[in-house]
């Protein structure tokens, strides 16, 4: 895939999650990838799992605030596990998710990163990439 359709797909994704209800509640693995996604302009609110303690903690949280989540975790092993950690939680609080977005994002992401946390950088380079080829 072009960096254009790429940037595009990343694009869509993001501005799908920032038009997600008030009470949606996005799940990403540390400090660093919320950081990530706010300079990405994503003002919803999130929540770091491993600073909340672990899975468990950070679905009941959800749970506990009535909202929705997104699972946003890295592509790497690390973080599928704490992905079906979430899923598995998140569904037996009965509590809604979309584990749809990271699917997506990964497929556009995984060939140059596996993390959240470099979303702003690839970003960035497939913008440039596309303004270059634009000139």
């Amino acid at each position: 895939m072009d960096p254009e359709h790429r940037l595009e797909g990343i694009e869509q994704i993001l501005e799908e999650l920032d038009l997600m209800p008030d009470n949606t509640v996005v799940l990403v693995e540390g400090i660093n990838d919320k950081k990530a996604l706010s300079t990405l302009g994503i003002r919803k609110r999130m929540i770091a799992v491993q600073s909340e303690g672990g899975p468990l903690r950070a679905s009941e949280k959800v749970y506990e605030m009535k909202a929705n989540a997104v699972i946003l975790t890295d592509w790497d092993d690390k973080g599928e596990t704490i992905a079906e950690e979430l899923r598995r939680n998140l569904a037996s609080l009965s509590v809604r998710y979309d584990n749809n977005m990271r699917s997506k994002l990964g497929e556009l992401c995984v060939k140059d990163i596996k993390d959240i946390e470099s979303l702003p950088i690839l970003h960035r380079r497939l913008t440039l990439e596309t303004r270059k080829g634009r000139i």
